[in-house]
């Protein structure tokens, strides 16, 4: 498995970039910084699909016209959803670009890569994206293997409500068994407890009479 840049880029953008997006609370600020690494990440993979080596160029030698033509193609897509406003959207994703290719181009150089490594490491992402994005973000940069890959939130409560009915079928049947394996005490026996109690009285009176005489 490929190392996770997914997670990681996320980490360093907020350790990077704290003031990206301050006006937000905490929840909604990391939404909107794993939409925007999702979205620039997932167009660096499209385009390596297309053109390695200059993607490769890229990271070894970021250009500041190339991040800049990147963020704003992506912010102008009309299947951008993203609800930030455009130039707010369009400084985010430069901003979140600009950090990826820099953190590329660190461990392409510390990690002494070549073009098929480089290729190999993004190609791993794959699997990192999948489930972190609405599909918008998919549709923008043409990932689209990744479409429907995001849990539903009904179908998640759908889940949780069914495992709670099994969970309860099971304990159900479970007390349903502890009951059948009770000891079933016979009928007869409660009939003949009264004679075996006066043949007891009997004999004990006789050893009493006995005893006495």
């Amino acid at each position: 498995m490929a190392f996770d840049l997914v997670q990681y880029f996320v980490e360093q953008i907020e350790s990077q970039k704290p003031t990206l997006l301050s006006h937000l609370n905490r929840e909604e600020k990391r939404q909107h910084l794993r939409e925007i690494n999702a979205l620039t990440l997932g167009e660096l993979i499209h385009q390596l699909r297309i053109n390695g080596e200059k993607v490769y160029q890229e990271i070894t030698q970021p250009d500041e016209l190339y991040i800049q033509e990147v963020s704003r193609h992506l912010t102008t897509t009309p299947s951008n959803a993203s609800i930030l406003e455009r130039s707010e959207l369009e400084n985010l994703t430069t901003e979140v670009f600009h950090l990826q290719l820099n953190e590329l181009k660190q461990l392409h150089d510390t990690g002494s890569h070549s073009p098929q490594s480089i290729r190999e490491l993004l190609n791993g992402q794959i699997e990192h994206l999948s489930g972190q994005a609405d599909d918008w973000v998919w549709s923008t940069n043409n990932l689209t293997e990744l479409l429907g890959s995001k849990p539903n939130l009904q179908e998640e409560i759908s889940l949780e409500a069914s495992m709670k009915e099994f969970n309860q079928m099971v304990n159900q049947q479970h007390t349903q068994d502890d009951v059948t394996t009770e000891v079933q005490v016979p009928t007869w026996s409660k009939i003949v407890e009264p004679i075996v109690a006066v043949v007891i009285l009997w004999i004990l009176a006789s050893a009493a009479c006995n005893i006495f005489a």
